[in-house]
């Protein structure tokens, strides 16, 4: 249907050192989620504080570290749960989507505290990923082990109030998600059904209508987890099984990366400089990175890029 986009390729920005990784220790996280596989971390969740430094979740071991912008590593905290998403609030409090908890908050002294446990006094599936909008309300995935056998993950909105919305509770394994530049639309990285949807918001963000599919990807290994979006409005979504993909606004295939160090880019996220792309590639415990080009908010020419020194 398209051209294929011009690749490039990460570097490896930030090792997880050898003494912080877990070979041999048993996680439960792991045993449903990897099959039992004997897992050394898993790294998702990207986010910058204001400072420059990065920080990432490793699910089955309950940590959260914190890299310096050398890409020294320091374990913030270890607590009894599966963090997954980050998200920092315009205040810097950073918010956690906790696949154990629910949503959880990181207190400055390393402390992880509740936010929210339950939806309509039930317990969460299993919390996935969040971003807030520009007034601080909190939108997020509530994964479990939903999939096209089980169509029922869902998609919710903190407000900044206190009420929660369920948005869509009809979802084959919601993951990923990134409001565009305007706030209005809002993508959602659909794992199982190996897609990203579209999802317009409407009445201040409380309801949706006309859901549609934006991208519709293929692969065995896994498929679309976590997203992000950069200046001009163009989709970043980090294929699990493949590689990174940049999406322009009407969906077309714009440029590939290539992780180099495994198959798992899970989560990307834009750094401090704007250009530069961070990702997690969770098979090696690695934080990779990627100049990305200036695109724009028009159809992008391939051969600009490729015209590249």
């Amino acid at each position: 249907m398209f051209a294929r986009p011009p690749r490039i390729a990460a570097e490896v920005f930030a090792r997880l050192p050898e003494r912080f990784r877990n070979s041999g220790k048993r996680s439960a996280w792991a045993e449903v989620n990897k099959a039992g596989e004997d897992v050394h971390s898993f790294l998702e969740g990207p986010a910058f504080d204001r400072e420059g430094n990065l920080y990432v979740t490793d699910i089955p071991f309950g940590r959260i570290f914190r890299i310096d912008p050398a890409g020294g590593w320091t374990l913030v905290t270890e607590y009894d749960g599966e963090p997954n998403g980050l998200a920092f609030h315009a205040d810097g409090r950073l918010f956690i989507a906790d696949y154990k908890n629910g949503i959880m908050q990181l207190d400055r002294d390393g402390t992880v505290t509740p936010v929210l446990l339950k939806g309509r006094g039930e317990r969460f599936r299993g919390c996935n990923d969040l971003t807030f909008d520009a007034v601080g309300n909190l939108y997020f995935t509530d994964q479990g082990q939903s999939g096209h056998h089980d169509p029922s993950g869902r998609l919710y909105r903190l407000a900044a109030d206190g009420r929660l919305d369920c948005l869509l509770s009809n979802v084959p394994s919601p993951n990923g998600l990134v409001l565009d530049r305007d706030g209005r639309i809002l993508y959602l990285a659909v794992t199982r059904a190996n897609a990203v949807w579209r999802v317009p918001l409407f009445e201040g963000g409380t309801a949706v209508s006309k859901v549609g599919t934006f991208i519709q990807l293929s692969g065995s290994l896994g498929g679309p987890d976590g997203l992000a979006m950069d200046e001009d409005d163009n989709l970043v979504v980090a294929h699990a099984g493949l590689a990174v993909w940049v999406f322009s606004r009407m969906g077309e295939p714009i440029l590939r990366i290539d992780p180099g160090t495994g198959p798992f880019p899970t989560n990307v996220a834009f750094g401090p400089k704007g250009r530069q792309l961070y990702i997690t590639e969770s098979s090696s415990g690695s934080i990779l990175r990627a100049e990305t080009p200036a695109i724009g908010r028009s159809l992008y020419s391939h051969a600009a890029l490729e015209a590249r020194p």
